[in-house]
């Protein structure tokens, strides 16, 4: 039976680890060619080296020259670009009042500016072609906010608005451009978080526990997929319910 993502070329930022990570191993096991993109050489080549036949590209995507540099060499050895998650993302929390300028600067380069710029140099390939799939992660908190998350949750709200503006723009060109939405899930970064908060957040979702990040990818998988054929523009939530 063919696989899902058969000989399909993926770009995945920020996937070193966490749900980026998931979401490469699982596009690899349907078939993908899997471009790990991230900031840390080592962690990349790690990365890499655990998924048969991924690729490893060090790539910041607040470096124009520097994704432009990466586009270049796949488009040389593979011809094409097929799907592109833009995963990459940090958080740089505080309240309104402590919030510094370098710490909105910064994520909002990061999770902002970051997906325009990996998209934009990537979809001239995708028009070409006549086809592709851009997945980009927002978040819970981009639908509803949080306290202390005045920059990230900017971002995600942004980020919806250019997937929705995107799949008006690309959606008669072949490409499709959609949002996932994950609440609270089992990464590294959140299970930092202190037990009592994490209690807390178990509570809140009708599910009872935080999510995974293979479940995460099971959500990219779809949406990247010729499954979702017929789905453009949606921000798909998935936290357990937490916001009901």
């Amino acid at each position: 039976m063919k696989k899902r993502l058969q000989d399909k070329i993926a770009i995945i930022t920020g996937a070193a680890k966490g749900i980026g990570f998931a979401t490469a191993q699982r596009f690899a096991q349907e078939g993908a060619k899997v471009m790990i993109a991230d900031l840390n050489p080592e962690a990349v080549k790690v990365a890499a080296a655990q998924i048969p036949g991924a690729e490893a590209h060090i790539m910041n995507v607040t470096d124009r020259a520097g994704i432009q540099t990466v586009v270049d060499q796949i488009m040389r050895q593979h011809g094409r670009i097929d799907i592109l998650i833009n995963n990459a993302g940090i958080t740089q929390d505080a309240r309104l009042v402590k919030m510094t300028e370098a710490q909105f600067d910064m994520v909002i380069d990061v999770n902002l500016k970051g997906v325009f710029n990996c998209t934009q140099l990537v979809v001239p390939h995708m028009l070409e072609a006549g086809s592709g799939a851009i997945v980009n992660a927002s978040s819970v908190v981009g639908l509803y906010g949080n306290f202390g998350q005045t920059n990230y949750s900017a971002t995600k709200f942004g980020v919806i608005g250019f997937t929705k503006t995107w799949a008006r723009e690309l959606g008669a060109k072949g490409i499709r451009v959609n949002a996932v939405c994950p609440g609270f899930i089992a990464t590294e970064m959140i299970k930092a978080m202190p037990e009592n908060i994490l209690k807390d957040i178990e509570r809140r979702s009708w599910l009872g526990r935080l999510g995974t990040p293979e479940e995460m990818a099971n959500v990219y998988l779809f949406l990247a997929s010729d499954e979702a054929s017929y789905v453009n523009g949606v921000a798909l939530e998935a936290s357990g319910g937490i916001s009901l």
